[in-house]
């Protein structure tokens, strides 16, 4: 079987889709078609310049670990790991991954269903903003709660809009420095 190569680009690495054998790069879009789930979730943080850090999440997760190892090794990147329940994950969450591996590897191979491929749509347009450092301004937090709303159809959020926003007005962060200091 041949192995994934990576191409580098100005400091950074990109997966090369082409030596992904077709039929298992197929198989793995279609698996992640029904089973995978794009992601962005806020959480608050004391420590940082703004109330609230951004993340980008690719996962699937399953009982049996084999396909999701697929995924890692076919994706060159991300991590598994299991539950105490039994179900293993599989999670990409580092920026560099999802932009330079995930997003590559979704657009040459793709989807079937309109709502991943939407969800997907929005993901990528998550990954791009916070590439350029938007996330870390208030407009930018504004623009991703807009972009999330209809991903996963609204999907149930630990923190709603309001309370992001509610947070922005009222951060209570006694360690952060002031973004008007910056």
């Amino acid at each position: 079987m041949r192995g994934v190569r990576v191409i580098s680009r100005k400091g950074s690495s990109v997966l090369d889709t082409k030596v992904i054998p077709p039929e298992v790069g197929w198989y793995l879009a279609g698996f992640a078609d029904g089973e995978g789930s794009f992601n962005v979730s806020f959480r608050p943080r004391n420590d940082y310049r703004l109330p609230w850090k951004v993340s980008l999440c690719f996962n699937i997760s399953q009982r049996d670990p084999v396909i999701l190892a697929q995924f890692k090794r076919h994706l060159a990147c991300g991590t598994m790991r299991q539950r105490r329940d039994g179900v293993w994950y599989y999670e990409v969450n580092t920026l560099a991954a999802l932009l330079e591996n995930v997003i590559p590897f979704f657009e040459h191979f793709g989807f079937l269903s309109a709502k991943k491929k939407r969800d997907f749509a929005k993901f990528r347009q998550l990954a791009r903003l916070m590439r350029e450092e938007r996330h870390l301004t208030r407009e930018g937090a504004e623009e991703i709660l807009s972009i999330r709303r209809d991903m996963n159809d609204g999907g149930k959020r630990r923190y709603t809009d309001e309370a992001i926003r509610k947070r922005f007005e009222n951060p209570q962060r006694p360690y952060a420095r002031s973004a008007a200091a910056e």
